[in-house]
């Protein structure tokens, strides 16, 4: 499936994607930009599309997983706990479907900062 490239000012994090609905209505609206949110080790912003809830959606999710928030239509980044994580598991205030799977260290997320403009391309 196809890689997308997520930017800010401090960085940027590469994704493969799955193959599945949510992904291909990702890859229809790119490029676009938006304004970051920060959530714990989260970062989430807007999307111009909603999707349906996909057999695998779930409120717990892999380190480095990219989602869709379904309850937000957002995309969300989890680098590590949010405020509602048990533990150190990286977990969603609310189910969403898995989308893809950043390359490397998705830690470098952490220096994303709430308003900040973020870019989504496809690679």
């Amino acid at each position: 499936m196809a890689q997308i490239k997520i930017l800010w000012s401090a960085g940027e994090v590469t994704a493969e994607l799955r193959d599945t609905p949510t992904a291909r209505q990702l890859l229809g609206v790119l490029p676009l930009a938006a304004s970051a949110n920060v959530w714990g080790d989260e970062v989430y912003f807007s999307l111009p599309f909603s999707a349906e809830a996909e057999a695998d959606a779930s409120d717990v999710v892999a380190r480095g997983a990219v989602c869709f928030w379904l309850d937000g239509d957002a995309l969300a980044l989890l680098f590590g706990p949010t405020p509602v994580s048990q533990g150190d598991e990286c977990r969603l205030i609310s189910p969403a479907n898995i989308v893809g799977q950043m390359i490397g260290d998705p830690s470098v997320l952490g220096s994303v900062r709430s308003g900040e403009r973020i870019r989504v391309e496809a690679v």
